[in-house]
């Protein structure tokens, strides 16, 4: 017992050993689909949706879903977020502790058929085997760690079910039964756990051999009666194993629609192929999985497209590697089943039952994978692999050949741990992995758009683009490296090279043909040319009409875009075509009810139509879908506060405070909440609000011209003309501002030349300004200058008869030159009041 506790704590030690550096790797490649970009995770998504979507997020029955429906898995990394949020560290420490779990219960599977050397021995080999890097220390291969946990606990418990010859085990029966649909609920691999029962009850548990089969089929094909040496008890077990398997796989077709996912020829490039290039490319493929179990060394991410080149000739070398592999398991089946050592026979039935019948699901015999080769859906079948090394290990090791093989054993598991170490580093960033990913493949155009992708996001458009453009020499027809191409140079403001790239990629798209249905041929990334190209051409506003052909077009190939939807609907608005745009919005919530994208975009719709009520109505349900939404959460705050309603300005104040949180450098939100202070009579604490938008945006127009009237009604007028000063920098035709700082330099400043130059610049900007031009002959008046005054007085108030301030002051200034002339005197002394 004491020697079981020391092994366990051995391959824990050694599992956190080769993989505590991936504890600092971040979310790369399918982890930005499944963790940054799956709604499902947040705490304000209903729960219930985790078992009607896919692993991505996406309703498991639309047609662009990937049709993987794992929801335990999703439900853990539901729980991560809840505690982590998007910290990765959370998530990678959780995928080892995983490893490490399914390590020792694969350690207790392997002493139930091995003896205990040899089943240490390969158990360790599976802690550190490389293989495993792309399911422990890629987020996403959790799918694999968690369904691998419950596929081990329902093989132990199926052990115990059947050990006793007298007794079903109806308890441990069902607690199997309960594992494999845990496993098969984080990943389908896991329903092949009943074929793995199945063998292990026939040919191990009932010692049934080669002779027993062959006499078996002799009696059936004679008509003779079989002799009843079968014991009740394990037929149960076998007909329970067999309906959960049927009712498995019926719930599974079930909650699929009967529809296999769609994939695409760069996906799977075989299963494009014709006969016999597809056969002979899937079988090779099979040969090809089984080297990287046997020599680890050139692991990639993505095999994908021209990764594997596809045999299309019989005589083709690389078959003899297809051959050898099936000549080998033949071999191992043949010497198991006539084997005298009975302890072999179960070793070998065994490691081959876990090593084949996981694979089965990714082999494309029974149906085509989205994938040419993926290193994660080696983690089950690896099991069965070290089973058979660790056994052939001790083979040696207990036939004279002890010091040779500890020394091949422990080279082995050096440069496995060590090569387990140095990969997880590969996937510390996107572009760490990609680049790794090139270093072995050169063939696969979707390395080079992802080591491009990765540049992209880092701002480094001129280096993405070179990866880009050596993805479409890589492979010509690649439509997404064509529309990566346009994308940078639009980024780059290369806008005729970008349209050039997008139409190419547009030329690509395959052509309708009479009968057949657009929605099955191409892939929605695809269909991102025509968004990409169509938001490239409504930059020029006298295109719109054109891009809103492009949006029909897209919509046209697949109705429930709803990305169409939602682009062409913001053309409308451009076109002031809000009823249509409101139109389109709400066929797309046909497709999307849960888009708040969709609800958010319909109330700037009822915003542009002055329904201010049927706005907030629709940003508030945005806001239901998704409360980070931080667009909703601008906008109904503004919207609550220009409401004017007192009660309403808590939420709107708690909405901002939100957005706060999420950017503490946002200045419109600071702004914002100096607005709703300002509602609320708290002069110091708009101050603070607009001079913090304004230190994070100097030239911030709306805040340096609240703060500086605010100043100024405070009874602070010096302190609000820098800021004003500040405004006529950044934006000279404020007229507003113009005005305000005028009046501080005749009344608090006393400096009439700036004054001037405050009023001359308005009437430039408008020479019909009322106030611009009043209070310039103000300043005339304080001049002295009374015949000026009196004649620009007239001009202001022929621009504003009904203006009776200006009458009135006109009327002063003429008795004041009245009175002048009577004197013979012209005085200063009297001053007009400014308005």
């Amino acid at each position: 017992m004491k020697k079981q506790y020391i092994r366990a704590l051995i391959i824990s030690t050694i599992s956190i050993l080769c993989y505590y550096n991936s504890f600092n790797c971040g979310f790369v490649f399918d982890d930005i689909s499944a963790i940054k970009e799956n709604r499902d995770l947040r705490p304000h998504t209903p729960w219930k949706n985790v078992f009607f979507n896919d692993f991505w997020g996406t309703a498991i029955h639309k047609e662009q879903s990937h049709k993987s429906y794992r929801p335990l898995c999703v439900i853990t990394f539901r729980l991560n977020y809840y505690l982590q949020q998007l910290d990765p560290y959370g998530y990678h420490i959780v995928n080892v502790l995983l490893h490490t779990a399914v390590s020792l219960l694969y350690l207790k599977m392997c002493s139930m058929f091995l003896p205990d050397l040899p089943s240490f021995i390969a158990s360790v080999l599976f802690t550190v085997h490389p293989i495993h890097t792309e399911a422990v220390t890629g987020v996403v291969g959790r799918a694999e760690t968690l369904s691998s946990v419950f596929f081990l606990s329902a093989f132990i418990f199926y052990v115990n079910a059947a050990k006793n010859k007298n007794k079903v085990g109806w308890q441990s029966l069902s607690m199997t039964v309960i594992c494999i649909i845990s496993a098969m609920l984080c990943k389908e691999q896991g329903i092949t756990m009943t074929a793995i029962c199945a063998v292990y009850e026939v040919f191990v548990r009932q010692k049934i051999r080669l002779n027993d089969l062959m006499q078996l089929l002799k009696w059936i094909l004679n008509g003779k009666p079989i002799k009843n040496t079968w014991p009740s008890e394990a037929t149960k077990r076998l007909c329970v194993l067999t309906v959960s398997t049927i009712a498995l796989l019926f719930l599974r077709i079930l909650i699929m629609g009967a529809k296999l996912p769609i994939f695409t020829r760069f996906d799977n490039p075989a299963s494009a192929a014709a006969s016999p290039t597809r056969q002979l490319s899937y079988h090779y493929l099979i040969s090809l999985n089984s080297w990287l179990l046997l020599f680890p060394c050139d692991l990639c991410c993505d095999w994908t497209m021209g990764s594997v080149p596809l045999i299309s000739s019989f005589i083709d070398p690389r078959n003899i590697s297809t051959i050898i592999l099936y000549l080998t398991l033949i071999t191992l089946a043949h010497a198991a089943l006539n084997c005298n050592n009975k302890q072999k026979e179960v070793v070998i039935i065994m490691g081959l039952a876990f090593m084949v019948f996981p694979f089965l699901p990714a082999s494309n015999i029974f149906f085509p994978v989205g994938f040419v080769i993926a290193e994660r859906v080696l983690y089950m079948p690896s099991m069965g692999f070290c089973i058979l090394v660790a056994y052939g290990w001790f083979h040696l090791y207990m036939n004279r050949f002890r010091k040779l093989s500890w020394i091949g054993l422990t080279i082995l598991l050096f440069f496995h741990g060590v090569k387990t170490y140095r990969r997880n580093w590969d996937w510390e960033t996107e572009y760490t992995l990609f680049m790794a990913g090139l270093r072995v493949n050169q063939r696969n155009a979707k390395l080079f758009n992802n080591v491009g992708h990765a540049l992209e996001s880092q701002g480094k458009f001129h280096e993405a683009l070179q990866f880009f453009n050596k993805a479409v020499s890589v492979q010509q027809d690649d439509i997404g490296a064509h529309i990566n191409v346009g994308r940078t140079y639009n980024h780059l403001n290369m806008f005729k090279e970008a349209e050039e790239a997008y139409l190419k990629a547009k030329s690509l798209l395959p052509k309708a043909k009479p009968g057949q249905s657009y929605q099955a041929r191409i892939a929605p990334n695809h269909l991102n040319v025509f968004l990409n190209l169509a938001n490239l051409i409504a930059k020029n506003e006298t295109r719109l009409e054109e891009a809103d052909l492009l949006y029909r077009q897209a919509i046209s190939m697949r109705a429930d875009y709803t990305q169409a939807y939602i682009n062409r609907g913001d053309v409308l608005l451009k076109l002031n075509r809000t009823k249509e745009a409101q139109e389109v919005y709400e066929q797309a919530l046909f497709y999307d009810s849960n888009n708040p994208d969709i609800y958010y975009n319909l109330g700037v719709v009822f915003l542009e139509q002055g329904k201010a009520s049927q706005a907030l109505a629709y940003l508030d349900k945005a806001l239901e879908y998704d409360p980070e939404h931080e667009q909703a959460l601008l906008n109904s705050a503004i919207l609550l506060q220009e409401l004017g309603r007192v009660e309403l300005r808590k939420l709107a104040r708690e909405r901002l405070l939100k957005l706060l949180q999420k950017d503490v450098n946002n200045e419109r939100v600071h702004f914002n909440l100096g607005m709703l202070a300002m509602d609320d009579r708290d002069i110091s604490g708009a101050e603070n609000w607009f001079r913090k938008a304004i230190e994070i945006k100097p030239d911030f127009r709306s805040a340096l011209f609240n703060l500086a009237l605010l100043l100024a009604d405070d009874h602070r007028p010096l302190e609000a003309a820098p800021f004003l000063n500040q405004l006529v920098k950044y934006h000279p035709d404020h007229v507003k501002g113009l005005i305000l700082l005028g009046d501080i330099y005749i009344n608090n400043i006393k400096d009439l030349d700036a004054a001037e130059n405050c009023y001359r610049r308005i009437l430039e900007l408008e020479p019909e300004n009322i106030q611009g031009v009043h209070n310039l002959c103000v300043v005339y008046v304080e001049r002295g200058l009374l015949e000026s005054a009196e004649e620009c007085l007239k001009k202001a108030h022929k621009l504003a008869p009904k203006e009776d301030y200006v009458l009135r002051h006109l009327t002063i200034v003429r008795n004041r030159i009245a009175l002048t002339k009577k004197n013979g005197v012209q005085s200063s002394s009297e001053q007009t009041n400014h308005v």
